[in-house]
Protein backbone atom coordinates (compact mmCIF):
# COMPACT_ATOMS: atom_id res chain seq x y z
CA UNK A 1 0.00 0.00 0.00
CA UNK A 2 2.40 2.07 0.68
CA UNK A 3 4.64 1.86 -2.58
CA UNK A 4 0.98 2.45 -4.48
CA UNK A 5 0.90 6.09 -2.26
CA UNK A 6 4.60 6.73 -3.01
CA UNK A 7 3.98 6.50 -6.75
CA UNK A 8 0.85 8.16 -6.72
CA UNK A 9 2.98 10.98 -4.88
CA UNK A 10 5.79 11.19 -7.43
CA UNK A 11 3.34 10.68 -10.53
CA UNK A 12 1.61 14.08 -8.93
CA UNK A 13 4.24 15.93 -8.07
CA UNK A 14 6.17 15.17 -11.31
CA UNK A 15 2.92 16.26 -13.69
CA UNK A 16 2.62 19.64 -11.31
CA UNK A 17 6.53 20.90 -11.83
CA UNK A 18 5.41 19.54 -15.83
CA UNK A 19 2.49 21.95 -15.99
CA UNK A 20 4.08 24.72 -14.11
CA UNK A 21 7.10 25.02 -16.40
CA UNK A 22 4.59 25.14 -18.96
CA UNK A 23 3.00 27.85 -17.51
CA UNK A 24 6.35 29.57 -17.47
CA UNK A 25 7.02 29.60 -21.03
CA UNK A 26 4.29 31.05 -21.68
CA UNK A 27 4.46 33.87 -19.86
CA UNK A 28 7.83 34.60 -20.51
CA UNK A 29 7.01 34.48 -24.41
CA UNK A 30 4.35 36.79 -23.42
CA UNK A 31 6.49 39.36 -21.89
CA UNK A 32 8.80 39.58 -24.73
CA UNK A 33 8.11 42.80 -27.29
CA UNK A 34 8.44 42.71 -30.93
CA UNK A 35 9.34 45.94 -32.79
CA UNK A 36 9.64 46.79 -36.18
CA UNK A 37 12.36 49.48 -36.86
CA UNK A 38 11.93 51.13 -40.69
CA UNK A 39 15.22 52.19 -42.93
CA UNK A 40 15.30 55.93 -41.56
CA UNK A 41 14.51 58.97 -43.67
CA UNK A 42 17.12 60.24 -44.72
CA UNK A 43 17.84 64.01 -45.41
CA UNK A 44 18.57 65.48 -47.25
CA UNK A 45 18.11 62.74 -49.74
CA UNK A 46 21.56 61.30 -51.44
CA UNK A 47 22.22 57.79 -52.33
CA UNK A 48 25.80 57.92 -51.09
CA UNK A 49 24.74 58.85 -47.46
CA UNK A 50 22.05 56.54 -47.74
CA UNK A 51 23.92 52.98 -46.60
CA UNK A 52 26.34 54.65 -44.05
CA UNK A 53 23.07 56.26 -41.85
CA UNK A 54 21.52 53.24 -42.07
CA UNK A 55 24.47 50.82 -41.02
CA UNK A 56 24.99 53.34 -38.35
CA UNK A 57 21.23 53.46 -37.19
CA UNK A 58 20.95 49.73 -37.10
CA UNK A 59 24.05 48.97 -35.32
CA UNK A 60 23.24 51.66 -32.53
CA UNK A 61 19.59 50.06 -32.36
CA UNK A 62 20.62 46.57 -32.26
CA UNK A 63 23.07 47.24 -29.60
CA UNK A 64 20.92 48.98 -27.25
CA UNK A 65 18.03 46.20 -27.79
CA UNK A 66 20.28 43.59 -27.06
CA UNK A 67 20.71 44.76 -23.80
CA UNK A 68 17.08 44.52 -23.37
CA UNK A 69 16.09 40.15 -23.08
CA UNK A 70 12.42 40.89 -23.33
CA UNK A 71 12.80 43.04 -26.32
CA UNK A 72 13.29 41.21 -30.15
CA UNK A 73 13.92 43.51 -33.18
CA UNK A 74 12.75 43.30 -36.75
CA UNK A 75 14.49 45.56 -39.57
CA UNK A 76 12.59 46.69 -42.57
CA UNK A 77 14.43 47.65 -45.47
CA UNK A 78 11.32 49.61 -46.41
CA UNK A 79 11.63 53.85 -46.16
CA UNK A 80 8.40 55.07 -44.80
CA UNK A 81 7.95 59.04 -44.95
CA UNK A 82 8.48 60.83 -41.69
CA UNK A 83 6.02 63.31 -41.81
CA UNK A 84 3.38 61.32 -43.47
CA UNK A 85 2.93 58.11 -41.94
CA UNK A 86 -0.78 56.09 -42.43
CA UNK A 87 -1.83 54.44 -39.40
CA UNK A 88 -3.34 51.70 -41.94
CA UNK A 89 0.05 51.11 -43.69
CA UNK A 90 1.62 50.28 -39.90
CA UNK A 91 -0.97 48.39 -38.88
CA UNK A 92 -0.49 46.39 -41.97
CA UNK A 93 2.88 46.39 -41.39
CA UNK A 94 2.30 44.94 -37.97
CA UNK A 95 0.05 42.64 -38.35
CA UNK A 96 2.43 40.76 -41.45
CA UNK A 97 5.17 40.92 -39.20
CA UNK A 98 3.59 40.10 -35.86
CA UNK A 99 5.35 42.85 -33.92
CA UNK A 100 4.01 44.69 -30.64
CA UNK A 101 5.19 48.04 -31.52
CA UNK A 102 6.47 50.26 -34.81
CA UNK A 103 9.20 52.70 -34.95
CA UNK A 104 9.75 55.24 -37.52
CA UNK A 105 13.38 57.03 -38.08
CA UNK A 106 14.41 59.90 -39.38
CA UNK A 107 18.34 61.10 -39.79
CA UNK A 108 18.32 65.09 -40.88
CA UNK A 109 21.75 65.83 -41.31
CA UNK A 110 22.91 69.62 -41.17
CA UNK A 111 23.70 71.85 -44.13
CA UNK A 112 26.84 73.83 -43.59
CA UNK A 113 28.64 75.88 -45.73
CA UNK A 114 27.93 77.56 -49.37
CA UNK A 115 28.25 74.03 -51.72
CA UNK A 116 25.40 71.54 -51.95
CA UNK A 117 26.74 68.83 -50.99
CA UNK A 118 28.93 70.27 -47.76
CA UNK A 119 27.25 68.53 -44.63
CA UNK A 120 28.23 68.68 -40.55
CA UNK A 121 29.25 65.82 -39.16
CA UNK A 122 25.82 66.98 -36.74
CA UNK A 123 22.68 65.00 -37.15
CA UNK A 124 19.14 65.19 -35.86
CA UNK A 125 17.83 61.72 -34.68
CA UNK A 126 13.97 61.80 -34.91
CA UNK A 127 11.94 58.43 -33.74
CA UNK A 128 7.87 58.20 -34.07
CA UNK A 129 6.54 55.15 -31.81
CA UNK A 130 3.29 53.52 -32.80
CA UNK A 131 1.78 50.63 -31.77
CA UNK A 132 0.30 47.65 -33.59
CA UNK A 133 -2.40 48.94 -34.65
CA UNK A 134 -0.82 51.94 -35.71
CA UNK A 135 -1.99 54.52 -33.01
CA UNK A 136 0.97 57.13 -32.27
CA UNK A 137 2.10 56.58 -28.67
CA UNK A 138 5.30 58.75 -28.49
CA UNK A 139 8.05 60.49 -30.66
CA UNK A 140 11.40 62.23 -29.96
CA UNK A 141 14.41 64.19 -31.14
CA UNK A 142 17.91 64.70 -30.38
CA UNK A 143 20.29 66.94 -31.40
CA UNK A 144 23.42 65.95 -31.12
CA UNK A 145 24.61 69.85 -31.18
CA UNK A 146 22.49 71.23 -29.16
CA UNK A 147 22.07 68.17 -26.69
CA UNK A 148 26.02 67.37 -26.36
CA UNK A 149 27.62 70.83 -27.62
CA UNK A 150 29.83 68.37 -30.16
CA UNK A 151 31.74 69.98 -32.95
CA UNK A 152 33.91 67.52 -33.60
CA UNK A 153 33.98 63.64 -34.25
CA UNK A 154 32.77 61.46 -37.01
CA UNK A 155 29.36 61.07 -38.58
CA UNK A 156 28.80 57.90 -37.57
CA UNK A 157 29.82 59.10 -34.28
CA UNK A 158 27.18 61.64 -34.48
CA UNK A 159 24.39 59.62 -35.24
CA UNK A 160 25.06 56.67 -32.61
CA UNK A 161 24.77 59.22 -29.65
CA UNK A 162 21.45 61.17 -31.77
CA UNK A 163 19.58 57.32 -31.57
CA UNK A 164 21.20 56.32 -28.62
CA UNK A 165 19.91 59.83 -27.23
CA UNK A 166 15.83 59.78 -28.88
CA UNK A 167 15.63 56.15 -27.86
CA UNK A 168 16.43 57.31 -24.39
CA UNK A 169 14.11 60.02 -24.48
CA UNK A 170 11.34 58.06 -25.37
CA UNK A 171 11.88 55.68 -22.70
CA UNK A 172 11.49 58.62 -20.76
CA UNK A 173 7.92 59.40 -22.28
CA UNK A 174 6.54 56.20 -21.95
CA UNK A 175 7.32 56.04 -18.05
CA UNK A 176 5.77 59.55 -17.99
CA UNK A 177 2.36 58.30 -19.90
CA UNK A 178 -0.25 56.59 -18.36
CA UNK A 179 0.79 53.08 -16.24
CA UNK A 180 -1.60 51.17 -18.69
CA UNK A 181 0.45 52.24 -21.81
CA UNK A 182 3.14 49.20 -21.98
CA UNK A 183 6.10 51.31 -20.59
CA UNK A 184 8.85 48.19 -20.63
CA UNK A 185 9.36 48.96 -23.79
Amino acid sequence: MKKILLHILLSTVFITSISAVKAQKTNAHDKIKRILYFNPQVEPDLEEIKDPTNNAFFSTVSDNVSTFKRNRMLRSEVQVSFDSIDAKTISEYSKNNDVDFVIVPKVKYFKVGLGKYVFSNQVIVSLKLFDAEGNFIASSDYDTYRKNMRLLGSTENSIKIGTNGAMKSILKELRKQKPSTEAGF
